[in-house]
Formats: structure tokens, sequence, C-alpha cells
């Protein structure tokens, strides 16, 4: 059967996905919309699918199983509420929401709705990623004691040109909401649900409202500490996850995406025989990207069940960069679930402001 896309924002990200649609032959894009009419009809003439005026004209005209979003995140919530009350399966762009209040009408709308609502995590999809993950789960590297997490990139102040770059209103936050996010979100998604964050955020150089670098340090439920850096301001760019079990260390760097050859594994001493030549039999030679989480999702949306990443799997990543904002702003150790509907940090990752936003004049 093949999975009909609708999608909605046709700038960079959505050619992205265009290109790993392109190489699925059971996915074909049906439809796009943009607010920029012209814009949609070069990416219709490039990649395919009827040019509708709306999201709204769009569901009307019918013909599509999902719609991806690909719009700025300022318009998720809203644009993944129509899609699941049309009775539609969206797939949402990160963040799906700028905080936990606004994720939460989407889980509500989910509830309601015949559609599902998932979240693109493309790094939890590469085969290296995957058995990583059941072998945590399995206990076969041992328990987890420690792991980084870095996400150093560089955004250069041209970068901010753009109005709605650097605002809490269009982008939730700096680099721990809209980068750091996809390191965060795959970290949680090998070594399980955390526990406590202490953490500090800054704005040192870019002229923006959030941050433009943040630390934490966070406890796991299985009692590891992890070391979580998100930072704008890093000339040597690079993404980096380590896992330090008690039978071996496994490394991934890579930038925007990884092969099997981005990952690195060293044995403990005396570490169980063959857990070496396990993992050089996990090379399966599907990386991360787009197209992997794609695949799993068009074959879950055919067997009607919940697709990957679930609102429960966002919900929790977006419950710890709230909290990682809270602990910055408020300068104490912020527990899972202390964010209730009650604290400044569900209806905004600003919360009740910023340390620096003293200093900002008009």
């Amino acid at each position: 059967m093949t999975t009909r896309v609708g999608i909605v924002g046709t700038g960079g990200i959505a050619g992205v996905q265009a290109d790993s649609l392109s190489r699925i032959d059971d996915a074909e894009i049906v439809a796009v919309t943009d607010i920029d009419e012209g814009r949609a009809r070069e990416f219709a003439a490039k990649w395919g699918g009827r040019v509708d005026a709306s999201l709204e004209a769009m569901l009307e005209t019918g013909g599509v199983d999902i719609v991806h979003l690909c719009s700025p995140p300022g318009l998720h919530v809203a644009q993944g509420e129509l899609v699941l009350r049309a009775g539609v399966s969206a797939l949402s762009e990160k963040p799906p929401a700028l905080s936990l209040a606004e994720f939460d009408r989407i889980r509500a709308a989910e509830e309601a709705s015949s559609g599902w609502f998932a979240t693109v995590s493309q790094h939890r999809f590469g085969g290296r990623a995957r058995w990583l993950a059941e072998r945590t789960a399995d206990g076969a590297l041992g328990d987890a004691m420690t792991a980084v997490c870095h996400t150093l990139w560089y955004r250069p102040e041209s970068y901010f040109d753009m109005p709605w770059r650097g605002t809490w209103a269009s982008e939730g936050g700096g680099p721990t909401m809209g980068h750091g996010i996809h390191q965060i979100d795959t970290m949680l998604s090998i070594l399980g649900p955390w526990r406590e964050v202490t953490a500090v955020a800054a704005r040192r150089a870019r002229p923006v409202e959030t941050e433009d670098l943040s630390a934490a340090l966070v406890t796991l439920e299985s009692g590891a500490v992890v070391s979580i850096v998100n930072s704008l301001l890093s000339p040597r760019e690079t993404s980096y996850l380590r896992f330090d079990y008690t039978h071996a260390t496994v490394e991934l760097e890579h930038l925007y995406g990884y092969g099997d050859d981005a990952w690195r594994f060293t044995a403990a001493p005396g570490a169980p025989e063959g857990l070496a030549d396990e993992w050089e039999r996990s090379a399966t030679g599907r990386g991360s990207g787009h197209g992997a989480q794609f695949v799993e999702t068009y074959a879950a949306l055919a067997e009607g069940r919940p697709l990957p990443v679930t609102t429960a799997d966002a919900r929790d990543t977006l419950e710890l960069l709230a909290a990682i904002y809270a602990s910055a702003f408020e300068g104490r150790p912020v527990a899972k679930g202390e964010i209730d509907a009650a604290s400044p940090f569900a209806a905004s990752m600003r919360g009740s402001g910023a340390p620096w936003e003293e200093k900002v004049t008009a």
C-alpha cells in the first residue's frame, strides 16, 4: 500500500524529507502547501504533489494519509490539532511544541482522533543506535554508569537575521530546545528516563532573547549521570554521545547524521566473551536519517498502531528540556514530575524570565 504524504512548509527541511521520501517505493508526496505559493510550486515541480492554498484546503480536498509538519516550530501545535481533528495522522519536525502545556494540547487532540501524532527523531533509527538501546535494556553491556551528550554547533550572528530565530515566542528556546534536543532525545531513547537535573544557561555572544549556551548534569532513573552541553558558539562543530557501561564504552561522533563508521566500541578488561564480535555484527549499513524513521512510521500507520516516536516519548524529552531551563533560571535541582500545570515553565521554557533579561534594553 502506498502512503500518501502531505507536506506543510516547503523550506529547507522539507527538501531533506522529500529526498528521503523519493527513495521509498511505497510512499508518495501527493499534496504540499506553503504561505509562499511560488516556493510551494517550485517544490511540487521538483518532488511532486498538488499545491493547496492552505493546510485547511489540503485536509478538505483529502487524499492524504499523513501530514508532515515542516513549518516553523511555533506553528506545529495549531497545525497538529487541525490535522488530528480531520482524523489524519501527523509527523512533526522538532520541536513538536514550544512548551509542555502546548504539547499536552496535542496529546488531548490525539486522544480524540483516529489519527496519530509523532515527532521526527531520526537519530533513534540508525542500526547501531537500535542495537545499543536493545543491549542496554537486556543488560548485555552491564550497568550504565555515565554518559556524555554534547551538541557543540556554531551559528554566526547572520543566522539570526530571520526574525523568528532566537526568540522565545517562535522557537521556544535556544540550542537546548532547538538543536540539542536531537542528541538529548537519542540519549534518552538508549538509556531510559531521567530523574533529576541541575543546569546552567547563558547568553554569551549572540543577539538573541534565549540562551546560546547551556550545560546540565542529569541523573537518570537507572542512577547513571549524564553531562549535557548545548552550544551555538563552537567553531569546531560536533555532535558527541558517549555511553560508559560496566563492560564497554560506546561512542558516537558526527554532526547532522551518522553512519556505522561514526561509532566506536571499546570493551572493558574482562568483558564477556563475544561482546566485541556482536558489536561488529551490528554494522547493518543503516545510519540515521529521515528515511529510516519514515519506513517504520508508514509501517505502523498501515498496521493501525501508534507511530514512532510517540507523544509519550516526545513529552519525556520535552519535560527534561523544561527542567533544564527551570534549574538554570531558578538555580536549583529540578526533579521529574515537578513541572506541573501551575509552574511557569509548563507554559513557556522561559518560565518567569531568564536571568539576563534585566540587561536587555529597548
